[in-house]
C-alpha cells in the first residue's frame, strides 16, 4: 500500500521568511508616511498584512523588529565586515577612499531615503534603547575604520576622528535642513545637483586636505 504524503500548509505562518520579509520592508513603509512615533505593533502588522502576533514569533519583539530594519540601512554598518574582521574595502581603497565614499554614500542614501530621515530625527529627539544598540554597533565598526586609519595617517598631528565627527553631522544638519525648509544654508541648496554637488566637492576637499 503507497504510503500517503502528509499534506503540509503553506500559508502564511509557515512561510516564515516571506513574513519576516514583509515585516522589515513595512517598517520603512510606516517611518515614510507616520514617523518614528507610528512604529507600534498594530501599524507595521496592518501594513506587513499579517498577524501580528508573528512580530514576536520571528522577531522576539517589536524592539528586535525595528533594530534588525535600521542596522540593515545603518550607513556605518551596511559595509560589512569580512571573515578576518576588518572592513572589507579598506585593503583595496585604502582609509581616504572608503572615508569618502562612506560619506558621500551616507548623504546620498539619506537624500533618497525619508524613512531613514526619520530614523535621524529619532536618534536627536529622544533616547533610545534601539538606538544605543546601533550606535554601540556602529562604534563597533568605526573603531576598526579608525584603527586602519591611524597607522595610515602614521605621527601626522591629524584627529580623524573629531573631523568625521564634524563631517557626518553636518551631512545630518544639510539633509534634514533641506527636507524641512524652503531656504538655503550659506546661499546653498541641496535638493538641487549643483547645491548637493557643490557639498560633495567640500566633502572630498576637506578629506583630501586631512590626508595629504
Amino acid at each position: 500500500m503507497k504510503k500517503q504524503e502528509r499534506k503540509t500548509y503553506r500559508g502564511e505562518k509557515n512561510d516564515k521568511e516571506r513574513t519576516m520579509g514583509k515585516l522589515l520592508a513595512s517598517i520603512g513603509k510606516v517611518l515614510s508616511e507616520k514617523g518614528y512615533t507610528g512604529l507600534t505593533v498594530s501599524n507595521i502588522a496592518k501594513e506587513a498584512n499579517v498577524d501580528r502576533k508573528l512580530i514576536a514569533l520571528y522577531f522576539g519583539s517589536l524592539d528586535n523588529l525595528v533594530e534588525t530594519y535600521i542596522k540593515g540601512k545603518d550607513y556605518w554598518l551596511t559595509p560589512g565586515l569580512n571573515v578576518g574582521g576588518d572592513l572589507m574595502d579598506i585593503p583595496s581603497k585604502g582609509t581616504k577612499e572608503f572615508l569618502e565614499s562612506l560619506l558621500l554614500y551616507q548623504m546620498d542614501s539619506l537624500m533618497k531615503s525619508p524613512e531613514m530621515r526619520e530614523v535621524i530625527l529619532w536618534q536627536i529627539s529622544e533616547k533610545s534603547e534601539i538606538m544605543s544598540h546601533v550606535f554601540q554597533e556602529r562604534e563597533k565598526m568605526s573603531s576598526l575604520f579608525f584603527a586602519s586609519a591611524d597607522k595610515e595617517i602614521g605621527d601626522k598631528n591629524i584627529d580623524l576622528r573629531a573631523i568625521s565627527s564634524v563631517l557626518v553631522a553636518a551631512i545630518y544638519y544639510l539633509v534634514l535642513h533641506a527636507e524641512r525648509t524652503d531656504s538655503t544654508v550659506c546661499e546653498i541648496d541641496i535638493s538641487k545637483p549643483e547645491g548637493m554637488n557643490r557639498i560633495k566637492e567640500a566633502i572630498k576637499q576637506i578629506i583630501s586636505s586631512v590626508y595629504d
